[in-house]
Parts: structure tokens; C-alpha cells; sequence
């Protein structure tokens, strides 16, 4: 307890909480909960009394509130990404559908280009 209320944790985090405590401790955190709630209610007297959270605990919330702004950021780019593969497959198949068409008009027998004048015959001479 004095190692994660003096900021030296090295089993845990350094949060101020229960699990935090438990896992500095090498206990199951229902131990603290359940059958230790003396020592969960000096834990938590005793952290009101250092007046809260240190600042270890300060910077990991502001680490864990801008990695889950940075997960929502993702989340919205993967939507857009998978709304525009859809956009894309269609736009393949179009695509194909046109090129497969060009490609059979090209193998007809009828020429693509007519004369507009009809050639005249070359003398040699």
C-alpha cells in the first residue's frame, strides 16, 4: 500500500485503485473486496488523505482518455474505409461490364472505321 501511495509502484500501474493495489500486493483483487474490506477502507482513507490521485494516475487518465479518442478517431475511419470498398466494388464492376462490351464490339467482323472516300486505285508507272 505505501509503495502505490508513495508513486513507486512496481508490481502495477501506480493507480490508486483496488485492482491497481491487489495487483502491487500479488493478491486476487476479491481478496481486498470481499474478505479484506478493512485494508480496501484504509486504501481508500488513506488516499483521500494524500489529497487523491498522484500524478502517475494523472497522466495514465490523460494517456487512457487520448487513446480512446484515438480509437474513435479509427473506428470512423475504418466505417468510411468500408463504405468506400463498397463504393469501389461497384465501380470495378462497372467498369468490367464496360470493358468486356468494348471488347466484343472490337472482335465483330464489321470495321470500326469506314472511308469516307473509297481508295483510288495506285498506278505504277
Amino acid at each position: 500500500m505505501d509503495r502505490i501511495l508513495g508513486g513507486k509502484a512496481e508490481n502495477s500501474n501506480g493507480a490508486l485503485t483496488i485492482v491497481a493495489l491487489a495487483q502491487e500486493a500479488g493478491v486476487p483483487r476479491n481478496a481486498l473486496t470481499q474478505r479484506h474490506t478493512d485494508l480496501r477502507a484504509e486504501f481508500y482513507t488513506r488516499v483521500r488523505e494524500n489529497g487523491g490521485p498522484s500524478e502517475v494516475e494523472d497522466r495514465l487518465r490523460q494517456t487512457i482518455v487520448r487513446l480512446k479518442n484515438t480509437i474513435a478517431n479509427k473506428n470512423t475511419e475504418l466505417e468510411q474505409f468500408r463504405e468506400d470498398v463498397s463504393s469501389l466494388v461497384r465501380a470495378i464492376n462497372v467498369l468490367t461490364l464496360e470493358n468486356q462490351q468494348l471488347r466484343e464490339a472490337n472482335t465483330q467482323d464489321e470495321p470500326a472505321v469506314v472511308p469516307l472516300r473509297p481508295r483510288r486505285p495506285t498506278t505504277t508507272g
